[in-house]
């Protein structure tokens, strides 16, 4: 490592630091929001720097996009905020409590940066069985298809949860002229996108949740221009849309166990037609899921 790469590693690392500092410890909600918007950027730079693309794209459309927009969205409904004053005993616990989960972390790491590890060999000599050549899509749809599936159950659970909160219909100000303009000229190219790396994902860093957080982001783009009608849970499509993830998986999953091998165990010949169906089935479904978590509207909850 030169001493340029050394410069900004230990850069970025400072700056991840204290862009979560002050996202903690601000005085006020608004900057702690602005920073941890930031931070989501930074942290998205992070891991494309550990050559973790994958990881990189899912932390800049979710982490700092999608929910940066939930939070500005929440803060814009709550009253007036004053200024919080944090005793100091306070910045001493989180400061005692990082350093213990950096401790954790480093002793779970640094034993992985001695001698050789096994595993990336193994999904390697598989990966002609697996139906896809990419092998962060092998081991998250074949070797670990249980964590895929439940991250959609949870994205669902998500879902329903925050219904609850919505019990008023938000009305949104009238769309500026510019922001229409340049909705129609982006969403076409998030749709573009979202489908090239939903195909990028069987043999390079993409896939479903990438894919779905583009979609959901052009989807939300019109609507906030005023483009797209109202959504809600209450419309029939959103809801097959939102349920088409985890339905599609657990049909696979029962499939593969009445007439296979086990759950969630494809058939050889069916490995890539199987892989293609639930990863297009869980971007229609993340897109529409995140949609409705930042632009639904809460009409349907009785109160």
């Amino acid at each position: 490592m030169g001493a340029t790469e050394l410069l900004f590693d230990l850069t970025l690392i400072l700056l991840l630091i204290g862009l979560a500092l002050g996202a903690m410890h601000s005085a006020r909600l608004y900057t702690g929001v602005v920073l941890f918007i930031v931070f989501g950027l930074m942290l998205a730079l992070t891991w494309a720097r550990l050559g973790a693309m994958d990881l990189a794209l899912a932390e800049a459309a979710i982490g700092a996009g999608l929910i940066g927009v939930m939070l500005l969205a929440a803060l814009a409904h709550a009253p007036p905020e004053q200024r919080i004053k944090q005793h100091p005993l306070t910045h001493l616990t989180s400061l005692l409590l990082g350093a213990l989960v950096l401790m954790l972390l480093l002793r779970g790491v640094l034993p992985l940066t001695s001698g050789t590890q096994p595993l990336p060999g193994l999904v390697a000599d598989q990966l002609d069985a697996t139906g896809v050549s990419s092998q962060v899509t092998a081991v998250l749809l074949n070797y670990r298809s249980w964590d895929t599936l439940l991250e959609l159950v949870v994205l669902l659970l998500a879902l329903l949860g925050l219904r609850q909160l919505h019990g008023v219909r938000q009305v949104r100000p009238q769309a500026w002229p510019l922001l229409s303009a340049w909705s129609r000229i982006l969403a076409p190219i998030a749709v573009l996108l979202a489908g090239y790396l939903l195909w990028r994902g069987s043999h390079a860093p993409g896939g479903a949740f990438q894919a779905g957080a583009l979609l959901a982001a052009g989807a939300g783009v019109l609507r906030l221009a005023g483009l797209l009608p109202a959504l809600s849970w209450r419309l029939l499509g959103m809801r097959v849309l939102v349920l088409m993830g985890v339905g599609v998986f657990i049909s696979v999953a029962a499939a593969t166990t009445w007439l296979g091998q086990g759950w969630l165990i494809y058939p050889e010949e069916w490995n890539t037609a199987l892989i293609i169906l639930i990863e297009i089935a869980a971007t229609l479904s993340i897109a529409a899921s995140l949609t409705l978590l930042v632009v639904g509207e809460g009409d349907e909850v009785q109160q």
